[in-house]
Order: C-alpha cells, then sequence, then structure tokens
C-alpha cells in the first residue's frame, strides 16, 4: 500500500541529484500528487562532479553543468523553489518550516540536504581567499580567484589530499600555476586506495609539477590586509599562496533531520530503501548513512549513491520495497587519468595487479580473507564494467587469475 496516496503533496528539501532524480521518480512511479523541490541555491539543479575539473577549467559552459533545466522539471509538474531554505520541519503537523515563515504541507518528505564542506580552525582561515570547494559559487570563486593567481604569478596551497583536493590540483597545474598540496597523512588517498595506487598517484602529481607535502602540520595561515598571503607549517617553513583552497572532507547536513527527532550518526540514518524511523520520510544522497545488516553504517558520498537512493526513496513513498545493494561504484579525473573505483576496500589484506602499474591502463584488485571486495581500474574502462559485474554477481577471481593479463575473467560470470 502507497504510503502517500496518488493526490497527496510531497516536498523534497535539497535540489541536488538526489533530490531532483526522486522528483522524476516519482512522477515516473505514477505519482500525480503536488510534488515541490526546494533548493538553497539560486540555481537550478545542476551536475557537482565538474566543478572540480571541467567547469572549473572553463571547459564546459552552464548548458552542459545543468542537470535539470527548470523548464523541464514545470513539464513533469515539479515545482522547483530555488533560494529557499527549509528551518524546521514538524513531524506531527506534516509540515516544513521555510526561511520567509511561510509552511509547505507533505505527506510524503524527502530529505536530500546533501553535504557541506569541513572548515579548519586555523588562524587566517576566514580569509576570504581561503575556499572550500562544494557549490557552484564555492567554484566559480575559485576559478576567479585561479585567473588572480595566474595573472600575478602567486602559487596556490591545496590542503587536503583527497579527491576533490587532487583535482583542484591538477585543474591548476593545467593553467600552468605553481601548486603545493599539503596532506597530513603518510599518504594521498589512503581512506580510499591500496598504498601501491597511493604511490602512484603522488608520482603522477609530482611529474606533473605538483609539490606534495605530507604528514604535513599546519600553524597558521598568514594575511595582509585581511587576505592569505602564506601557509606557515609547524616546522616553520612558510609557504606563498594567492589562494588556499581546502579539502579536507564533508560532513552530512542532516540537522534538519536530528532537530526533527529523526535518527542521525554520521549523517539521516535509513535502511537499504532509504527509508528513516518516520515512515512518511525518506532520505537520500550524501546526507544519509544506511544501516546495514551488521548493524554498522555505510556512508557513501556519490552520483551513483545518489541516484540509486533516490529510486529507492520514491519507491518507498509509493510503497514498493526497492533496496538499494548493488555495488557502489566512483570515479576521478585528474590530468589524463581517470580512476574508477568498484567496491570498497577498506579492510582489503591483499592486492593483485592486473596490467602494469602506470601503463596506458591497469587495474588493481583488493581482497579480504580472500574473497575479492573491490577493483580500481586506471584508464581501464572495460574493466571497471567488468568488476562491477563480478562483485555483483558474487563471483571472486583467484589473484593469480586477476594478475594474470591473458586470463579471461569474462568466462567466470558463465560458470
Amino acid at each position: 500500500m502507497s504510503v502517500v496516496a496518488a493526490d497527496e503533496p510531497v516536498v523534497i528539501i535539497g535540489a541536488g541529484q538526489a533530490g531532483t532524480l526522486t522528483a522524476e521518480a516519482l512522477r515516473a512511479g505514477g505519482h500525480a500528487g503536488p510534488i515541490t523541490l526546494l533548493g538553497e541555491e539560486p540555481h537550478a539543479p545542476y551536475h557537482r562532479p565538474p566543478l572540480s575539473k571541467a567547469w572549473l577549467a572553463g571547459e564546459i559552459g552552464e548548458a552542459q553543468l545543468m542537470l535539470r533545466a527548470p523548464e523541464m522539471l514545470a513539464k513533469k509538474g515539479i515545482t522547483l523553489r530555488t533560494g529557499t531554505r527549509a528551518l524546521a520541519i514538524d513531524r506531527a503537523a506534516r509540515q516544513v518550516r521555510l526561511e520567509d515563515g511561510s509552511v509547505l504541507p507533505y505527506a510524503g518528505l524527502v530529505l536530500a540536504t546533501g553535504a557541506a564542506p569541513r572548515t579548519l580552525a586555523l588562524p587566517g582561515a576566514d580569509a576570504p581567499n581561503v575556499l572550500p570547494l562544494r557549490s557552484r559559487d564555492d567554484a566559480s570563486r575559485i576559478a576567479v580567484a585561479l585567473a588572480r593567481c595566474a595573472e600575478a604569478q602567486w602559487p596556490v596551497v591545496v590542503i587536503g589530499g583527497g579527491f576533490i583536493g587532487l583535482e583542484v590540483a591538477a585543474t591548476a597545474r593545467k593553467k600552468g600555476l605553481q601548486v603545493t598540496v599539503l596532506e597530513a597523512a603518510p599518504r594521498l588517498l589512503g581512506r580510499v586506495l591500496a598504498p601501491m595506487l597511493s604511490d602512484w598517484f603522488a608520482e603522477l602529481h609530482r611529474g606533473k609539477g605538483v609539490e606534495l607535502e605530507l604528514q604535513a602540520r599546519i600553524e597558521c595561515i598568514e594575511t595582509e590586509g585581511g587576505e592569505a598571503v602564506a601557509v606557515r607549517l609547524t616546522d616553520g617553513r612558510r609557504l606563498p599562496c594567492g589562494l588556499v583552497v581546502l579539502g579536507v572532507g564533508v560532513s552530512a547536513n542532516d540537522a534538519l533531520a536530528r532537530a526533527a527527532g529523526l535518527a542521525c550518526e554520521q549523517g539521516i540514518v535509513v535502511d537499504a530503501c532509504a527509508r528513516t524511523a518516520d515512515p512518511r520520510i525518506v532520505a537520500a544522497g550524501d546526507c544519509t548513512a544506511r544501516r546495514l545488516a551488521d548493524g554498522s553504517l555505510l556512508r557513501l558520498e556519490s552520483v551513483h549513491n545518489a541516484t540509486e537512493q533516490s529510486k529507492s526513496a520514491a519507491a518507498a513513498l509509493l510503497g514498493q520495497e526497492r533496496p538499494f545493494t548493488a555495488t557502489p561504484w566512483f570515479w576521478s579525473d585528474q590530468y589524463e587519468r581517470k580512476l574508477q573505483m568498484a567496491g570498497l576496500s577498506s579492510g582489503a589484506e591483499a592486492w593483485a595487479l592486473r596490467g602494469e602499474l602506470g601503463g596506458a591502463a591497469f587495474s588493481v584488485f583488493h581482497y579480504r580473507a580472500g574473497r575479492l571486495i573491490a577493483v580500481d581500474s586506471v584508464n581501464d574502462a572495460k574493466m571497471h564494467l567488468l568488476a562491477r559485474k563480478l562483485l555483483d554477481a558474487g563471483v571472486s577471481p583467484a589473484p593469480e587469475q586477476a594478475a594474470d593479463a591473458g586470463f579471461d575473467l569474462t568466462g567466470l560470470l558463465a560458470r
């Protein structure tokens, strides 16, 4: 039985990937009632992944960045309200209170509030040229600052050696800027990549002229006239700069849900069908943490997760079971290299390399307790797609099979 009657209103808080696709999935699933999509930003829904790459580099325009044009949503009977902030959820009254004082009634509520970039509690971190990258406006500000640095020949310092930080570093280097990346951990991308691949990415960036400082400890960001002019490390070194980009991760935007009494832990807690403890409220995308069968929580920050959870969220409101259990996948573009990741490699105990590390295309297979748990592929799209099929099917090639480029892994799927 449908949670929301066909003619009842649905309110969606968050007009990013998850929120927009949930609205469309509701319409595709037969919901005929009002659907209101609320976005805090002044822009129509847009793609976030290009922000640190093609958009920042000036290689794509607004039309290519846009996820859905407002007129397209209007044709589907979806009311988009940009520049609109939700302040509170009244679960008893089934209402959302907005910043302008008005309220929106709902029979079904979708929380797709995304995540916010973390900041650093450092002296000087509030300078106007110390910038995070999460939104389109963030990316536009960084693009202006990069142009200013290029004109004045000022270096750029990136704090954080994760995907966002490294993608920005690659974009800045392609513009000819001097770039230093500061990473607190002993290696780049240490939470998500095997040591051999971390080391390979470090050499890739060094080979492109990026200065890498691992296990970096920052004392402060020096300012003059209110603007950041250097990053000072605890060992006394001073790194002059005209721009500091913060890429130190994100935190789920779960404050609305928490204030409404919904369970939150690393994000809004949902099940495999994107349901919260309130049957009329679902959540999708970067704001969520999925409760697994063993009681642990899984947080995924990816387009794939947002897309699949949006379908599950819409199905839940329509009274259908659609658990999202497929193998998660991610990607990152840096210079001419595309990293594609299938599965979750955390806890891997052994690895197999297929191809030559640093060659035209290669893949790293991750194993735990003798079973394949993830595959990271560089410029190896066919292997990435095959890896997803293997992981979805629960098929685990032996490490020696994975490492043998002459062994046909597709044959394992037919057995």
